[in-house]
């Protein structure tokens, strides 16, 4: 596919070289690590009048847009949950920008708007990022994000009159609340003040554990726990249901393998304890009974497993067994009824299993078909529930389950403009370069026809543990509509067959992602679903990662590629905000081993001068503090420099958002309608019918 060659705007090339364990490096594009000088800002805006001069030229994009915001307008409920006398809910109206939290005491009630973040800013780039209920239900302690930061400001909301307290608590991040069972206060992690001009770029250190009491300004609140001695320490303390102890998890960058610590509560002189002092495993607690504590574990047990600790008897000799390992991988377990359920992943599917107290198993829960569950909260001794179901072509319904006689109603079923049973989803395993046998997930009309034509959208992550599950999205069913092929590779690295899957794509191993990813793209080649010049990958964060060293390893197998967000320099990407906490995943340029590993697939430094790359839409956000847009920016920089061909290599920039976690609708929806636009025209799609 052929297209007018575009001028890109004139990126100035420095003259920085690093020194790696005797390798110089050249970094000519240093510059645009600053996003606050001029030169950067006129960089920005030269980049997107060239991009959104290429978009709006492509005759698709309106009505791409107006079908993308017809079926994006559905009733969107959240699971319904209990504290105190009451429940809560989110809901989206449909095309609002945030949902909005409701309460009610009865669930046949009229619902009230607790708290409505849509009227927080303008524009709808203040989100929701977090809430918790006190245990009597009178308070709200909720956290506020602006444009995409992941830095939070937490409030507190009374509940009975819906005003706002005097509570105003600030420079948190990576943190929930957990209230104190008398509900006078909550523990939180925060750090401390950083500089106001440089806090989107600074490295994040030394979190610490407070506990703040309704009433008192922030400079009151009680230091818990630190750790001087460890910089990149942090924690997370959560109150257990009986309220007499904090379970304090301490996470050391994005690494599964955690500590965990405890205090008293009943005992306002008791010190921390260390229950487990050693990074050897990862351990969530479930609940407790009394001084026995539940946690899901995968020591031994790389799928996962429940075992119980009694803090009066710690010594491991003495933990006990009480769901063993099973074929499954466990994902999270919870206490209900007096008994655990626990979510499992077959193949990339939810299965729901429940277990007594002695880990007997009970039963399985019946679910609506193959998909993802979410839900299942509340108490120990909640006899009733609500979970979500969702799958490739069925959008979120929330179901109400009866723990005791095991049945499922449906509560909220969404109205979509579609009709599920004109499309298919099948499951198929490739086989990996050196073998290993892979799922993929492939969506699609009825009745396509596998001769090689089809446009084809492959979506991968594979890093960090995080396992890809179906769940409905108005994006794909659109792409779907268009006649495309939806794929979802559920490559190494994640965690859908637990920590023995995510570790064979870290580190030095991580080639094994790019590998499997390759594989799923020629398998879908060999099949007939599709061809090179129809091809598209994509993916988002570790995901634009992966689709930057996929076609800068094999630029001539893609047609497009579309990273998102993405980790793209790897030799410096610890240097910024929380980057450092992804060295356990992929090791360190500062290591001369790591280093090697690192410059073997850098996306930024593989790119070789003279070299026809796929069409590539790069799309970042200014305000991202996760994956600073410095990798975007720098990758597009040096990108526009090496290509040799007419395919665009563009990038979009979006301004006043972040890494993705609250972005309001209205930019979700341009920013698809954008995707989807230029893969209509690099891909060559003759016929945009909806």
């Amino acid at each position: 596919m052929s297209t007018e060659k575009i001028n890109y705007p004139a990126t100035r090339k420095g003259e920085q070289i690093d020194n790696y364990h005797g390798t110089e490096v050249a970094d000519y594009y240093r510059w645009l690590e600053n996003p606050d000088s001029e030169e950067t800002k006129a960089w920005v805006e030269a980049q997107n009048k060239v991009t959104f001069g290429f978009l709006e030229q492509i005759p698709a994009r309106d009505d791409i847009k107006k079908r993308l915001t017809k079926l994006w307008d559905y009733e969107k409920y959240g699971v319904p949950y209990q504290e105190g006398d009451r429940y809560f809910y989110f809901k989206n109206d449909g095309l609002q920008n945030q949902s909005v939290l409701y309460t009610l005491k009865n669930l046949e009630d009229e619902p009230r708007v607790l708290l409505d973040p849509n009227k927080l800013s303008e524009d709808g780039t203040v989100a929701l990022s977090g809430i918790s209920v006190s245990d009597d239900g009178k308070y709200l302690a909720y956290g506020i994000s602006i444009a995409g930061s992941d830095w939070q400001e937490w409030k507190v909301r009374n509940i009975e009159t819906g005003e706002d307290l005097e509570d105003n608590l600030k420079w948190i991040k990576f943190s929930g609340a957990s209230w104190t069972n008398d509900s006078k206060g909550f523990f939180y992690s925060g750090y401390d003040a950083p500089n106001e001009k440089t806090k989107l770029e600074d490295v994040n250190y030394y979190q610490k554990l407070y506990y703040h009491q309704l009433g008192q300004p922030q400079s009151e609140d009680t230091l818990v726990y630190e750790r001087s001695d460890e910089k990149e320490w942090g924690f997370n303390g959560s109150v257990t249901e009986d309220g007499n102890y904090l379970i304090i998890s301490v996470w050391l960058g994005t690494d599964s393998k955690n500590l965990v610590f405890y205090k008293d509560l009943t005992d306002s002189k008791s010190k921390v304890v260390e229950l487990i002092d050693k990074f050897e495993s990862s351990y969530s607690l479930i609940d407790n009974d009394d001084n026995i504590l539940y946690f899901q574990t995968d020591l031994n047990a790389p799928r996962g497993r429940v075992i119980a600790i009694d803090i009066k008897k710690p010594e491991s000799k003495n933990w006990q067994e009480i769901i063993p390992q099973n074929e499954e991988t466990l994902e999270s377990v919870g206490t209900l009824n007096n008994q655990f359920v626990a979510e499992y992943l077959k193949d990339a599917r939810s299965q729901i299993k429940i277990y007594d107290l002695k880990g007997v198993f009970v039963r399985e829960v019946e679910l609506p078909g193959i998909g993802s569950v979410g839900g299942f909260e509340g108490k120990k001794a909640d006899t009733e529930t609500f979970y979500i179901f969702t799958s490739y072509t069925t959008p979120g319904t929330i179901y109400r389950y009866d723990l005791v006689t095991g049945k499922s109603t449906v509560f909220r079923e969404p109205k979509v403009d579609f009709n599920a049973d004109n499309y298919e989803t099948k499951q198929i395993f490739y086989k990996s370069k050196d073998g290993t046998q892979v799922p993929m997930f492939i969506v699609h009309k009825k009745g396509i026809k596998l001769d090689g034509n089809n446009p084809t959208y492959l979506y991968g992550y594979g890093g960090f543990n995080v396992s890809l599950t179906p769940s409905f999205s108005v994006s794909s069913l659109i792409w779907m509509e268009m006649g495309g092929v939806y794929v979802v590779a559920n490559i190494r690295g994640g965690g859908e067959y637990g920590e023995e899957w995510h570790q064979a794509g870290i580190k030095d191993k991580k080639q094994n992602v790019f590998d499997d990813f390759i594989a799923a793209a020629e398998w879908l080649i060999d099949n007939k679903y599709t061809k090179t010049e129809k091809l598209a990958i994509a993916g988002g964060s570790n995901g634009g990662l992966l689709v930057g060293a996929c076609m800068t390893q094999r630029p001539d197998l893609f047609g497009a590629a579309l990273p998102a967000v993405g980790v793209l320099d790897m030799l410096r990407f610890h240097k910024f905000t929380i980057g450092w906490a992804w060295v356990p995943e992929y090791g360190s340029s500062e290591n001369p081993e790591e280093f090697k590993t690192l410059y073997a697939y850098s996306p930024l430094h593989n790119l070789k001068p003279g070299t026809a790359y796929p069409a590539t839409l790069i799309t970042t956000a200014d305000h991202d503090d996760r994956v600073v847009p410095a990798h975007s920016f720098k990758f597009a920089a040096a990108l526009q420099t090496a290509h040799d061909g007419d395919a665009p290599v563009l990038i979009r920039i979006e301004t006043k958002a972040g890494h993705g976690a609250g972005k309001p609708t209205a930019k979700i929806i341009e920013e698809v309608a954008d995707k989807w636009a230029f893969l209509v025209k690099t891909l060559g799609i003759d016929e945009v019918k909806f």
